[in-house]
């Protein structure tokens, strides 16, 4: 054979043809690496505790209550989210005690600490997909456009699922000179992206960096990787720790509860704020993600087995991904809050506060969603409006 890329081996030619939005394979010294790695054996990342990766059960079973008409009705709003208009001019206020949080949506958080700007997780695009005309959609704009939210120090992503890395959004950050935060692999698909190597921090767990004053660190979490047909689980997830001069903040990313949590709370704890994800948990995928309550444990946890500082729900409102009720995590969190004594705070998307401060604590929702059970409580079966005052023979300890 002659001509212009004859000599390329049929997988580099197959490399060429992979979309853009699957990223890419880890090779040379960054696989060396990886395989260098104590959390990598058999060939993959392992999680800190053992853990089923993809649903268990039936996956008929589990089609037929996620497509089911009357569930899926529930698994959306009534109406408009009220995103909050978050302004530059909000932003660029400096926050009175230090610390301020704004949830972008989902486990998109804009954490202004110490006179530093870190962005976790942030997804901008429309969908959570490969592809921009199919997979699960946004359920509100986003409150800021990207261009505006102003400089950022540092992005943290905690694992390269596509509702934590979006690749219209890293590709439009990459045009900035923001550093990225990133597990050990991830590094790959930025690159890919356009985003150089000397403005990547890759981390293996318990490895940090330094962003100006800040340390960074990724910590562990119960979860998986991937974004290609065949995933090779060669990426790394993680929970991140974030420390300052004079506060301490916590974001989960995506993982199922682990006994690794007190371990996070006594190495760096205790936390002036939590990100804890509380959305798109389900009885097909119970080690890999945290229900409300298993959140609320993990919080304790990390502040030591006590109440303290502020938990800031995330992962969940902004897209449709597991078969539960739209509003029932914001419900079943305020239950668990209530229960163990803990400050949450409830913002609507793009809504900033600061831990130290007033929190916001409306139960926003409630106006557009459906009517929901609360199966976490005792009596089981018992349906209640949303909206409504509980009842007094409700059992707010449930059976959890």
């Amino acid at each position: 054979m002659t001509g212009t890329g004859s000599d390329r081996s049929p997988r580099a030619r197959l490399r060429e043809l992979r979309p853009e939005s699957f990223g890419a394979e880890p090779t040379g010294a960054r696989l060396a690496r990886i395989r260098r790695s104590p959390n990598f054996a058999d060939g993959i990342f392992q999680n800190p505790e053992p853990a089923r990766r993809g649903p268990s059960g039936s996956g008929v079973e589990f089609a037929k209550i996620y497509f089911e008409k009357e569930g899926r009705a529930r698994r959306a709003p009534t109406g408009a989210i009220p995103v909050h208009p978050t302004t530059l001019a909000d932003l660029a206020r400096p926050p009175a005690t230090g610390l301020r949080l704004t949830w972008m949506g989902h486990s998109g958080v804009l954490a202004e600490i110490d006179g530093h700007r870190v962005l976790f997780d942030p997804v901008w695009g429309d969908r959570c997909s490969p592809f921009p005309f199919a997979g699960p959609k946004r359920l509100h704009p986003v409150p800021v456009p990207l261009a505006e939210l102003g400089p950022v120090d540092v992005v943290v992503i905690s694992h390269d699922h596509y509702d934590h890395l979006d690749l219209p959004t890293i590709k439009a950050l990459a045009t900035t000179d923001t550093l990225f935060a990133v597990p050990l692999g991830v590094g790959a698909h930025l690159e890919r992206w356009g985003v150089p190597a000397s403005r990547l921090r890759e981390l293996d767990w318990n490895e940090s960096t330094e962003v100006g004053e800040l340390r960074l660190t990724a910590t562990p979490a119960r979860h998986f990787c991937g974004r290609g047909l065949r995933n090779k689980q060669h990426t790394l997830w993680a929970s991140w720790v974030v420390r300052g001069p004079a506060h301490r903040i916590f974001h989960s990313g995506d993982t199922g509860y682990f006994s690794g949590f007190k371990d996070i709370g006594a190495a760096h704890g205790p936390f002036d704020a939590t990100m804890i994800q509380i959305g798109a948990y389900s009885e097909f995928w119970t080690d890999i993600h945290m229900t409300p309550a298993e959140g609320m444990r993990a919080h304790l946890d990390l502040q030591g087995g006590a109440p303290g500082g502020v938990l800031l729900p995330i992962h969940w409102g902004t897209f449709n991904l597991a078969p539960h009720p739209w509003a029932e995590p914001g419900e079943w969190t305020r239950d668990a809050a209530e229960e163990a004594g803990q400050a949450v705070a409830f913002p609507r998307p793009g809504e900033p506060f600061e831990p130290a401060g007033k929190l916001p604590g409306e139960s926003w929702w409630r106006a557009l969603s459906h009517p929901i059970t609360y199966p976490w409580r005792i009596p089981r079966g018992v349906e209640v409006a949303t909206g409504e005052t509980r009842s007094d023979d409700l059992d707010l300890a449930g059976d959890r």
